[in-house]
């Protein structure tokens, strides 16, 4: 059995979109979230270190959806995890951004959620954010993040 989650905002524009189709009214279309592929976060990797793509400069700020893996939590009760590319068996975590990986970002939650398995595809919605940022509570060091994030299992 899958869990579905729905945030407060899904919730309140489903209700909104029933009680506007029962009196007759057309609600309007609701665009999706743009995607973002692991492939389209970096425009180029050179001697300087990584450069972040048009896609993610332009996307920056809105609610985006990404897929890939969960890595191990930092501690089971962590407010946030790593997205990755592919299964891992060890979070991957960096000592400065210089040494960021160019197929992870940081998802932290807007709200509690059991993690799943490492080896299960998810599918992540939160604002994207990027540059450089220091968690001021774990002194973990990101690139990139989704912010006010929630997924489910694909």
């Amino acid at each position: 059995m899958t869990l579905v989650r729905i945030s407060r905002r899904d919730a309140l524009l489903g209700g909104f979109t029933a009680l506007a189709t029962a009196s007759g009214i057309a609600p309007p279309a609701l665009a999706a979230a743009p995607t973002l592929t692991f492939d389209e976060l970096y425009g180029s990797v050179g001697v300087l270190g990584l450069t972040f793509s048009d896609k993610v400069k332009q996307l920056a700020g809105q609610t985006v959806t990404m897929r890939g893996f969960m890595a191990p939590p930092l501690k089971a009760e962590a407010a946030f995890f790593v997205l990755t590319e592919i299964p891992m068996a060890l979070c991957p975590f960096c000592s400065s951004d210089a040494d960021w990986p160019d197929n992870i970002l940081v998802v932290y939650l807007g709200e509690k959620q059991t993690f799943v398995q490492p080896n299960a595809v998810i599918e992540v919605r939160g604002v994207l954010e990027y540059g450089s940022w220091t968690d001021p509570e774990t002194g973990f060091v990101s690139l990139l993040r989704l912010r006010d994030a929630s997924f489910g299992e694909v």
